[in-house]
């Protein structure tokens, strides 16, 4: 969540008035959320929506700086500072093998079944079977697997 901006905090830097409307968007978002009835729901579910706004506007903040070139590097720094966009799920979606994670909860081996297990979203799909629904229990990420071809090691495994 954004910090709230007073007299005492520091302005924005130059660019945060073409991207503002966008992250307000974001905002209203959020606030639509986390006041959404919860009744019926898992505890893990009701936060689902949270957690794909965040990375929604995570993605957005890191596409406009490392993809499109968009920001400044000093308001891709105040961004980040004032918690516009998640800096630890940014700092893996610059490593390789993490560029879709969707959140950071899903590759912490602490949350999981099994010791040194991995969220079943972290699971490549050639290692599925075709037609099945994934649902990741942290963050409510679907993946469906429909005409997917199986990989000669992964029809060995099934």
């Amino acid at each position: 969540m954004p910090r709230i901006r007073t007299s005492r905090t520091k302005p924005p830097p130059e660019g945060f008035e073409d991207i503002e409307g966008v992250l307000e968007d974001y905002a209203r978002k959020m606030r639509d959320a986390e006041t959404e009835n919860h009744e019926g729901k898992r505890k893990t579910e009701a936060v689902w929506p949270i957690m794909r706004i965040t990375h929604a506007r995570s993605r957005y903040i890191y596409d406009l700086y490392y993809k499109r070139e968009k920001i400044s590097r000093e308001l891709y720094d105040w961004l980040l500072k004032e918690g516009y966009a998640d800096a630890n799920l940014i700092a893996k979606w610059k490593k390789q093998g993490y560029e879709k994670l969707c959140c950071t909860r899903c590759i912490q081996g602490s949350d999981m079944n099994y010791k040194g297990s991995t969220c079943i979203c972290r699971v490549p799909k050639s290692d599925l079977k075709v037609g099945t629904v994934v649902e990741c229990s942290h963050c409510g990420k679907l993946q469906r697997l429909r005409n997917y071809r199986l990989s000669s090691a992964a029809a060995d495994h099934g």
